[in-house]
């Protein structure tokens, strides 16, 4: 099994249902894919030396799945509320160190 995150983008393009997170973390936990996951608050963005790039302020949220692979997560993603509103939910493998 594999660890992939899913990180919803703040481009809806119909209201988002609120009410409809509980439901689909619980389809999730069901599932027993469900490994955490936050909405994301305001932050900062901090370079070493020289300028830092912008903030990603478009990243509304981060959701962690175990999956078989990468096929299976993006079947975990019916029923997000920001997918279900015609949003973006960008799903990255989490690379596994040894």
């Amino acid at each position: 099994m594999a660890d992939f995150m899913f990180l919803m983008h703040d481009d809806t393009t119909a209201p988002l249902d609120e009410a409809a997170w509980d439901t689909y973390f619980s389809l999730l936990n069901r599932s027993g894919a469900f490994r955490g996951g936050s909405e994301i608050g305001a932050g900062l963005a901090v370079r070493r030396h020289g300028s830092a790039g912008p903030l990603a302020s478009h990243i509304t949220g981060f959701i962690r799945v175990e999956a078989a692979d990468i096929e299976q997560a993006r079947l975990l993603i019916e029923g997000n509320p920001v997918f279900e509103a015609g949003g973006t939910v960008e799903i990255r493998q989490l690379p596994q160190s040894d």
